[in-house]
Protein backbone atom coordinates (compact mmCIF):
# COMPACT_ATOMS: atom_id res chain seq x y z
CA UNK A 1 0.00 0.00 0.00
CA UNK A 2 2.74 2.44 1.05
CA UNK A 3 4.88 1.42 -1.93
CA UNK A 4 2.01 2.13 -4.34
CA UNK A 5 1.39 5.50 -2.71
CA UNK A 6 5.04 6.47 -3.09
CA UNK A 7 5.06 5.44 -6.78
CA UNK A 8 1.94 7.49 -7.50
CA UNK A 9 3.43 10.45 -5.66
CA UNK A 10 6.65 10.27 -7.66
CA UNK A 11 4.63 10.48 -10.91
CA UNK A 12 2.81 13.60 -9.77
CA UNK A 13 3.82 16.59 -11.99
CA UNK A 14 3.38 19.03 -9.09
CA UNK A 15 6.08 17.20 -7.17
CA UNK A 16 8.39 17.47 -10.17
CA UNK A 17 7.96 21.24 -10.23
CA UNK A 18 8.56 21.51 -6.49
CA UNK A 19 11.76 19.51 -6.90
CA UNK A 20 12.74 21.65 -9.86
CA UNK A 21 12.19 24.83 -7.89
CA UNK A 22 14.23 23.50 -4.99
CA UNK A 23 17.00 22.46 -7.37
CA UNK A 24 17.17 25.88 -9.00
CA UNK A 25 17.06 27.63 -5.62
CA UNK A 26 19.87 25.40 -4.40
CA UNK A 27 21.92 26.12 -7.52
CA UNK A 28 21.45 29.86 -7.10
CA UNK A 29 22.37 29.60 -3.44
CA UNK A 30 25.50 27.60 -4.28
CA UNK A 31 26.58 30.09 -6.91
CA UNK A 32 25.88 33.09 -4.70
CA UNK A 33 27.89 31.58 -1.85
CA UNK A 34 31.02 31.87 -4.01
CA UNK A 35 30.38 35.29 -5.53
CA UNK A 36 28.39 37.20 -2.95
CA UNK A 37 31.27 39.46 -1.87
CA UNK A 38 32.43 41.91 -4.55
CA UNK A 39 36.19 41.90 -5.01
CA UNK A 40 36.60 38.51 -3.36
CA UNK A 41 36.77 35.06 -4.91
CA UNK A 42 36.18 32.05 -2.68
CA UNK A 43 37.15 28.65 -4.06
CA UNK A 44 35.21 26.21 -1.90
CA UNK A 45 36.05 22.58 -1.27
CA UNK A 46 32.97 21.68 -3.29
CA UNK A 47 34.27 23.63 -6.27
CA UNK A 48 37.67 21.90 -6.03
CA UNK A 49 35.97 18.50 -5.94
CA UNK A 50 33.95 19.50 -9.01
CA UNK A 51 37.15 20.39 -10.86
CA UNK A 52 38.67 17.04 -9.87
CA UNK A 53 35.62 15.12 -11.06
CA UNK A 54 35.58 16.94 -14.42
CA UNK A 55 39.29 16.20 -14.91
CA UNK A 56 38.83 12.52 -14.00
CA UNK A 57 35.95 12.08 -16.45
CA UNK A 58 38.04 13.55 -19.27
CA UNK A 59 41.36 11.80 -18.59
CA UNK A 60 40.08 8.70 -16.75
CA UNK A 61 42.39 9.36 -13.81
CA UNK A 62 42.54 11.83 -10.92
CA UNK A 63 44.69 14.95 -11.37
CA UNK A 64 48.12 15.15 -9.78
CA UNK A 65 48.80 17.79 -7.16
CA UNK A 66 50.39 20.12 -9.71
CA UNK A 67 47.57 19.52 -12.20
CA UNK A 68 45.00 20.32 -9.54
CA UNK A 69 46.80 23.56 -8.72
CA UNK A 70 46.73 24.38 -12.43
CA UNK A 71 42.99 23.69 -12.55
CA UNK A 72 42.40 26.01 -9.60
CA UNK A 73 44.55 28.78 -11.13
CA UNK A 74 42.66 28.43 -14.42
CA UNK A 75 39.31 28.61 -12.62
CA UNK A 76 40.39 31.77 -10.78
CA UNK A 77 41.48 33.28 -14.10
CA UNK A 78 38.14 32.34 -15.66
CA UNK A 79 36.24 33.79 -12.69
CA UNK A 80 38.15 37.08 -12.87
CA UNK A 81 37.53 37.49 -16.59
CA UNK A 82 33.89 36.42 -16.26
CA UNK A 83 33.19 38.96 -13.50
CA UNK A 84 34.93 41.77 -15.32
CA UNK A 85 33.07 40.93 -18.53
CA UNK A 86 29.74 41.03 -16.68
CA UNK A 87 30.75 44.30 -14.97
CA UNK A 88 31.43 45.81 -18.41
CA UNK A 89 28.09 44.52 -19.67
CA UNK A 90 29.66 42.23 -22.24
CA UNK A 91 27.09 39.55 -21.45
CA UNK A 92 24.25 41.79 -22.54
CA UNK A 93 22.69 41.29 -25.98
CA UNK A 94 25.10 38.45 -26.78
CA UNK A 95 23.15 35.83 -28.69
CA UNK A 96 25.57 33.00 -27.94
CA UNK A 97 25.60 33.69 -24.20
CA UNK A 98 21.81 34.06 -24.07
CA UNK A 99 21.30 30.76 -25.88
CA UNK A 100 23.79 29.01 -23.61
CA UNK A 101 22.03 30.31 -20.49
CA UNK A 102 18.69 29.21 -21.90
CA UNK A 103 20.11 25.75 -22.61
CA UNK A 104 21.50 25.39 -19.10
CA UNK A 105 18.18 26.29 -17.49
CA UNK A 106 16.30 23.96 -19.84
CA UNK A 107 18.73 21.17 -18.93
CA UNK A 108 17.76 21.64 -15.29
CA UNK A 109 14.06 21.19 -16.05
CA UNK A 110 14.70 18.30 -18.46
CA UNK A 111 16.77 16.49 -15.84
CA UNK A 112 13.69 16.33 -13.62
CA UNK A 113 11.59 14.86 -16.44
CA UNK A 114 14.26 12.26 -17.20
CA UNK A 115 13.74 10.61 -13.81
CA UNK A 116 10.06 9.92 -14.47
CA UNK A 117 9.65 6.24 -15.37
CA UNK A 118 6.48 5.43 -17.35
CA UNK A 119 4.11 2.63 -16.43
CA UNK A 120 2.84 0.08 -18.97
CA UNK A 121 -0.53 1.82 -18.92
CA UNK A 122 1.09 5.14 -19.84
CA UNK A 123 3.11 3.53 -22.63
CA UNK A 124 0.05 1.80 -24.08
CA UNK A 125 -1.90 5.06 -23.94
CA UNK A 126 0.97 6.84 -25.72
CA UNK A 127 1.07 4.13 -28.39
CA UNK A 128 -2.65 4.49 -28.97
CA UNK A 129 -2.43 8.27 -29.19
CA UNK A 130 0.51 8.10 -31.65
CA UNK A 131 -0.48 4.94 -33.50
CA UNK A 132 0.95 6.05 -36.85
CA UNK A 133 4.44 6.29 -35.37
CA UNK A 134 4.46 2.64 -34.24
CA UNK A 135 2.17 0.88 -36.70
CA UNK A 136 3.98 -1.44 -39.11
CA UNK A 137 4.34 -0.53 -42.78
CA UNK A 138 1.69 -1.38 -45.31
CA UNK A 139 2.88 -4.10 -47.66
CA UNK A 140 2.19 -4.49 -51.36
CA UNK A 141 2.29 -7.57 -53.55
CA UNK A 142 2.12 -6.43 -57.16
CA UNK A 143 3.35 -6.88 -60.73
CA UNK A 144 4.42 -4.02 -62.97
CA UNK A 145 5.21 -3.37 -66.63
CA UNK A 146 7.39 -0.35 -67.35
CA UNK A 147 7.08 2.03 -70.31
CA UNK A 148 9.95 4.44 -70.97
CA UNK A 149 8.61 7.93 -71.90
CA UNK A 150 11.85 8.95 -73.61
CA UNK A 151 11.94 5.80 -75.70
CA UNK A 152 8.28 5.89 -76.75
CA UNK A 153 7.91 9.66 -77.06
CA UNK A 154 4.55 10.79 -78.51
CA UNK A 155 3.35 7.17 -78.71
CA UNK A 156 3.53 6.66 -74.93
CA UNK A 157 -0.16 7.01 -74.13
CA UNK A 158 -1.24 5.02 -77.20
CA UNK A 159 1.17 2.19 -76.35
CA UNK A 160 0.08 2.23 -72.69
CA UNK A 161 -3.60 1.95 -73.63
CA UNK A 162 -2.98 -0.92 -76.05
CA UNK A 163 -0.76 -2.80 -73.61
CA UNK A 164 -3.25 -2.26 -70.76
CA UNK A 165 -6.03 -3.80 -72.85
CA UNK A 166 -3.79 -6.79 -73.64
CA UNK A 167 -2.89 -7.28 -69.97
CA UNK A 168 -6.51 -7.11 -68.87
CA UNK A 169 -7.41 -9.84 -71.34
CA UNK A 170 -4.67 -12.10 -69.92
CA UNK A 171 -5.24 -11.09 -66.27
CA UNK A 172 -2.84 -12.52 -63.70
CA UNK A 173 -1.53 -15.05 -66.26
CA UNK A 174 0.04 -12.37 -68.45
CA UNK A 175 3.66 -13.03 -69.43
CA UNK A 176 5.01 -9.64 -68.36
CA UNK A 177 8.64 -10.63 -69.00
CA UNK A 178 8.05 -10.10 -72.72
CA UNK A 179 6.20 -6.80 -72.36
CA UNK A 180 7.27 -3.25 -71.73
CA UNK A 181 10.72 -1.66 -71.63
CA UNK A 182 13.79 -2.64 -69.65
CA UNK A 183 14.20 -1.31 -66.12
CA UNK A 184 16.74 -2.09 -63.40
CA UNK A 185 13.96 -3.30 -61.09
CA UNK A 186 11.98 -6.49 -60.69
CA UNK A 187 8.69 -7.04 -62.50
CA UNK A 188 7.12 -8.71 -59.46
CA UNK A 189 7.23 -7.77 -55.78
CA UNK A 190 5.88 -9.74 -52.84
CA UNK A 191 4.92 -8.05 -49.54
CA UNK A 192 7.12 -5.04 -50.29
CA UNK A 193 6.97 -2.54 -47.35
CA UNK A 194 5.64 0.92 -48.09
CA UNK A 195 8.98 2.56 -47.27
CA UNK A 196 10.71 0.31 -49.83
CA UNK A 197 8.16 1.23 -52.48
CA UNK A 198 8.92 4.89 -51.82
CA UNK A 199 12.65 4.18 -51.91
CA UNK A 200 12.54 2.33 -55.24
CA UNK A 201 9.68 4.02 -57.12
CA UNK A 202 9.03 7.33 -55.32
CA UNK A 203 6.28 8.75 -53.13
CA UNK A 204 3.81 9.38 -55.98
CA UNK A 205 3.91 5.74 -57.06
CA UNK A 206 3.55 4.52 -53.45
CA UNK A 207 0.54 6.78 -52.93
CA UNK A 208 -1.09 5.38 -56.08
CA UNK A 209 -0.58 1.81 -54.85
CA UNK A 210 -2.35 2.74 -51.63
CA UNK A 211 -5.49 3.70 -53.55
CA UNK A 212 -5.36 1.02 -56.23
CA UNK A 213 -8.04 -1.67 -56.53
CA UNK A 214 -6.90 -5.26 -56.08
CA UNK A 215 -7.02 -7.88 -58.86
CA UNK A 216 -7.08 -5.77 -62.02
CA UNK A 217 -4.42 -4.27 -64.26
CA UNK A 218 -4.42 -0.47 -63.98
CA UNK A 219 -2.46 2.50 -65.21
CA UNK A 220 -0.53 4.19 -66.43
CA UNK A 221 0.88 5.01 -62.98
CA UNK A 222 3.76 7.48 -62.74
CA UNK A 223 7.03 6.90 -60.88
CA UNK A 224 10.44 8.51 -60.82
CA UNK A 225 11.37 6.42 -63.87
CA UNK A 226 8.36 6.98 -66.09
CA UNK A 227 5.00 5.16 -66.22
CA UNK A 228 3.90 1.67 -65.23
CA UNK A 229 0.97 -0.67 -65.73
CA UNK A 230 0.28 -2.35 -62.40
CA UNK A 231 -1.61 -5.37 -61.12
CA UNK A 232 -2.18 -5.13 -57.36
CA UNK A 233 -2.41 -8.71 -56.10
CA UNK A 234 -2.56 -8.02 -52.36
CA UNK A 235 -2.32 -5.05 -50.01
CA UNK A 236 -2.06 -5.44 -46.23
CA UNK A 237 -2.31 -2.54 -43.84
CA UNK A 238 0.27 -2.25 -41.09
CA UNK A 239 -0.79 -3.60 -37.70
CA UNK A 240 0.00 -2.29 -34.25
CA UNK A 241 2.79 -4.29 -32.59
CA UNK A 242 2.61 -5.55 -29.03
CA UNK A 243 4.10 -3.22 -26.43
CA UNK A 244 6.68 -5.87 -25.52
CA UNK A 245 8.06 -5.76 -29.07
CA UNK A 246 8.58 -1.98 -29.20
CA UNK A 247 8.87 -1.08 -25.51
CA UNK A 248 12.29 0.62 -25.87
CA UNK A 249 11.12 2.83 -28.75
CA UNK A 250 7.83 3.76 -27.06
CA UNK A 251 9.62 4.51 -23.78
CA UNK A 252 12.14 6.72 -25.59
CA UNK A 253 9.42 8.69 -27.35
CA UNK A 254 7.33 8.95 -24.16
CA UNK A 255 10.29 10.34 -22.21
CA UNK A 256 11.07 12.82 -24.97
CA UNK A 257 7.45 13.99 -25.08
CA UNK A 258 7.45 14.23 -21.29
CA UNK A 259 10.67 16.26 -21.41
CA UNK A 260 9.13 18.74 -23.84
CA UNK A 261 5.95 18.96 -21.76
CA UNK A 262 7.81 19.63 -18.51
CA UNK A 263 10.05 22.16 -20.25
CA UNK A 264 7.05 24.03 -21.61
CA UNK A 265 5.25 24.02 -18.25
CA UNK A 266 8.41 25.25 -16.56
CA UNK A 267 8.69 28.08 -19.08
CA UNK A 268 5.03 29.03 -18.59
CA UNK A 269 5.58 29.14 -14.84
CA UNK A 270 8.58 31.45 -15.24
CA UNK A 271 6.73 33.59 -17.79
CA UNK A 272 4.10 34.46 -15.17
CA UNK A 273 6.72 36.57 -13.39
CA UNK A 274 6.97 38.95 -16.34
CA UNK A 275 4.83 41.46 -18.19
CA UNK A 276 5.70 41.13 -21.87
CA UNK A 277 5.18 44.09 -24.17
CA UNK A 278 5.85 43.63 -27.88
CA UNK A 279 6.12 46.74 -30.00
CA UNK A 280 5.02 45.74 -33.47
CA UNK A 281 6.40 47.82 -36.36
CA UNK A 282 3.10 49.70 -36.75
CA UNK A 283 2.92 50.44 -33.02
CA UNK A 284 6.51 51.66 -32.91
CA UNK A 285 5.94 53.81 -35.99
CA UNK A 286 2.82 55.39 -34.49
CA UNK A 287 4.67 56.00 -31.22
CA UNK A 288 7.50 57.77 -33.07
CA UNK A 289 5.00 59.93 -34.97
CA UNK A 290 3.24 60.83 -31.73
CA UNK A 291 6.50 61.82 -30.05
CA UNK A 292 7.47 63.92 -33.08
CA UNK A 293 4.10 65.70 -33.06
CA UNK A 294 4.42 66.46 -29.35
CA UNK A 295 7.95 67.82 -29.85
CA UNK A 296 6.73 70.22 -32.56
CA UNK A 297 4.04 71.77 -30.36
Amino acid sequence: MESSLVKNLLREPLLHFLLLGALIFGAFKFISSETIEPGKILITQGRIESLEVAFSRTWRRPPTASELEGLIRDYVREEVFAREAVALGLDKDDTIIRRRLRQKLEFVSEDVAAHAEPTDEQLRAYMKEHADAFRGDRRFTFRQVYLNPQQRGANLHRDAAQMLAQLRRSGSKADIATLGDSLMLENEFKALPDREVVKQFGEKFAAALGEMAVGQWQGPTESGFGVHLVLMAERTDGSMPALEDVRAAVRREWINARRLEVNEKFYRTLLQRYTVTIERPEVAKNADAKRLAEAQR
